[in-house]
């Protein structure tokens, strides 16, 4: 199982291949809410070769759990929109400068980011606990997600799909944060 929301949000001229054409029965997700900057809309598909194994059973299960669980299909509206963008490409320029302005901010505090070469996340390793430093980051009006939300403990991930002014805006609470727990000294 492949999910590829991000495959056209890469950087530096990095080229995600497609799954399906490196392993043998290979399913794929997809969902344009990424590729298309349509955060939070939930609207792509589940691509099963006729290919694979089973595939009669997997794919009659796939359409079965979709109308058991009504939630998962959008919005007549959003699948309209999404049909007449499905050429279209995110501006991945944007998120590039956003990732840079973000690392440089983040590493000029003292903390660890992690360089992403793709989507619109920033892994930080974090001193102790990542969700008390969560926590200790809402004090400044911060938003992260605890590590241990995705198995990876002493990190916290900051997404920067935001405008380049949040951004900018929010490196003062950075240093702030950073001021608090011992990470960056005043001078």
């Amino acid at each position: 199982m492949s999910g590829e929301p991000y495959r056209e949000l890469a950087y530096d001229g990095i080229e995600v291949p497609f799954f399906t054409k490196l392993y043998k029965n290979t399913i794929v997700c997809y969902s344009w809410s990424k590729s298309l900057s349509l955060s939070g809309e939930r609207i792509g598909y589940v691509l099963i070769p006729s290919e694979i194994d089973d595939y009669r059973l997997i794919f009659d299960a796939a359409g079965i759990a979709t109308r058991i669980l009504g939630f998962v299909n959008a919005p007549s509206l959003i699948q309209k929109i999404a049909a007449r963008c499905i050429n279209e490409m995110t501006d991945v320029a944007a998120y590039d400068d956003n990732r840079k302005l973000l690392y440089r901010c983040l590493t000029d505090c003292g903390f660890e980011p992690v360089f992403p070469q793709g989507a619109f996340y920033m892994w930080v390793k974090v001193p102790g606990c990542d969700k008390e430093f969560a926590t200790a980051a809402k004090k400044y009006n911060i938003l992260l997600v605890p590590g241990t939300s995705f198995a990876c403990p002493g990190y916290v991930r900051i997404a920067y799909c935001v405008s380049k002014k949040t951004i900018e805006n929010s490196m003062p609470a950075f240093r702030a944060l950073a001021l608090e727990l011992g990470i960056r000294n005043e001078g």
